[in-house]
């Protein structure tokens, strides 16, 4: 559904705290909207400009004053005032940067609400700054994600999304959709004449060279996503193979349940930890062995789920069990059955048999494996393991530098339906099918990428997208 941008005359005022609610040195409290200035100017005092007024100061200035409610001095404070449109929101905004005592903070945000202000909802500011053109949707998706980002990596990414640079990849396409689209309408309108605006061949030329850019983007979701969540790494074994206590030392806390009695994990943990620059999603799993009982069966199901959705598999192995040589089979089915993954065969409990690095040899030819040997226990070889990891991932710490990348599952689906709607094209063009279905199909391609970047808006979207944002932004 297409909309006009809002103007930004059209917004009520508004206010929220846009700083973490704790104790600190500083807060702010911000207001957007009709009439700010106003409010601002009821609430405000400074002793040595008696005659200031909001209205008339320029934008980026700081003033030093005093917040008052009807009972008096709340605090002492610096209003920066920012003028339409060159503020975040495009509207007239205020921000009172004050003492960072939760009970200040609020009393400033109640005197705000009860001069004529409503409390934000989630994201409003950045919404607004959206509807009234500063950013796109995609723009307005990379703050956001700028805000969580937990690693470095996916820090500089949501940066270059930020900047527009996909946005501007993206434009460039859908104006190149938009021509295309044009030419085919006009042919509708003289159809009785026969005639053809659009040559064929060359708009099938252009459509694949399109659709060839649009599948590099979809293929650079792996990587984008891997940036932006972290690597999905499941760490998988037969019960008893020191998965949990594993999963524990890399953590560095008592994360997981750790038992010399087998099944003591019954469903999957995730948490996550960083190694050079990378962050891991962690998953403990329940030992993979045949069960009658049913909670451990359902806990092995659940394992064997969670394997197949992993970027990285840590397959770890008991190598003091006389047996060991039984797993050979199970990583080879790893192998073939979990191919898009990465997988590293650990040897644990090196400390409890003499014979570990006979055995992690004897591992390594049957296998086709390299297998690092650790004691998760003792904390000996996991540096060599961490080392392993991130090998397995290497270079996507710069991925971010060296091209656009999609990280939004929302994104890739809209591409992907892009992709598959110029596929359609392309083949009714082959098979000589009407102007109408070509135009169609075009059509579709141009609302999928019009949805990312907000050209085409579903209010649906707006909310979900929003609604993850704090109040504050």
């Amino acid at each position: 559904m297409a909309t006009s941008l809002q103007s930004p005359e059209q917004g009520d005022p508004i206010a929220a705290i846009a700083t973490p609610v704790g104790v600190g040195a500083l807060a702010i409290v911000r207001i957007s909207g009709r009439r700010v200035f106003d409010i601002a100017q009821r609430v405000f005092r400074t002793k040595n400009k008696p005659s200031f007024r909001f209205a008339q100061s320029k934008g980026y200035r700081a003033h030093f004053g005093t917040v008052h409610d009807r009972e008096g001095l709340i605090d002492e404070v610096v209003a920066l005032v920012f003028r339409s449109p060159n503020s975040f929101t495009m509207e007239d905004m205020v921000e009172f940067s004050c003492h960072g005592g939760p009970v200040v903070v609020r009393h400033i945000l109640q005197v705000m609400l009860d001069e004529g202000c409503r409390l934000a909802e989630p994201g409003e500011f950045t919404r607004r700054a959206f509807l009234n053109g500063r950013i796109d949707l995609l723009q307005a998706e990379a703050i956001g994600e700028m805000i969580h980002a937990r690693t470095e990596s996916a820090f500089r990414t949501a940066v270059t999304q930020m900047q527009g640079n996909l946005s501007l990849r993206l434009d460039a396409m859908r104006e190149q959709l938009l021509r295309s689209c044009a030419l085919l309408e006009l042919e509708l309108d003289f159809s009785e004449e026969d005639v053809e605006f659009q040559s064929r061949s060359r708009l099938q030329e252009e459509l694949r060279v399109l659709q060839d850019e649009l599948r590099r983007l979809v293929d650079s979701f792996r990587h984008g996503r891997i940036l932006k969540e972290g690597v999905a790494t499941v760490i998988a074994g037969r019960p008893n193979a020191g998965k949990s206590t594993l999963m524990n030392v890399l953590l560095g806390e008592e994360r997981s349940i750790v038992s010399h009695m087998p099944g003591t994990t019954r469903d999957y943990i995730e948490e996550c930890f960083i190694h050079d620059k990378t962050m891991f999603r962690l998953t403990d799993t329940a030992g993979l062995r045949e069960s009658s009982e049913e909670i451990e069966h359902e806990g092995v199901l659940r394992s064997y789920r969670k394997i197949s959705e992993a970027d990285l598999i840590v397959y770890l192995i008991d190598i003091s069990r006389a047996d060991y040589l039984e797993e050979v089979a199970r990583i080879g089915e790893f192998l073939e059955r979990y191919s898009n993954a990465r997988l590293i065969v650990a040897a644990n409990k090196t400390d409890l048999t003499p014979l570990a690095e006979e055995r992690m040899r004897t591992l390594r030819e049957a296998s086709g494996c390299e297998v690092p040997g650790i004691s998760a226990a003792k904390g000996e070889g996991l540096d060599e393991l961490k080392q392993l990891m991130s090998s397995m991932v290497e270079g996507l710490d710069k991925l971010h530098e060296a091209s656009v990348l999609v990280t939004s599952l929302r994104h890739y689906e809209a591409l992907r339906n892009a992709s598959d709607s110029l596929e359609n094209a392309r083949e009714l063009i082959e098979n000589r099918s009407g102007t109408e279905l070509i135009a169609f199909e075009l059509r579709s391609a141009l609302e999928y990428v019009g949805e990312i970047t907000g050209k085409v808006i579903n209010e649906e979207i707006l909310n979900v997208i929003f609604d993850r944002f704090c109040i504050g932004k």
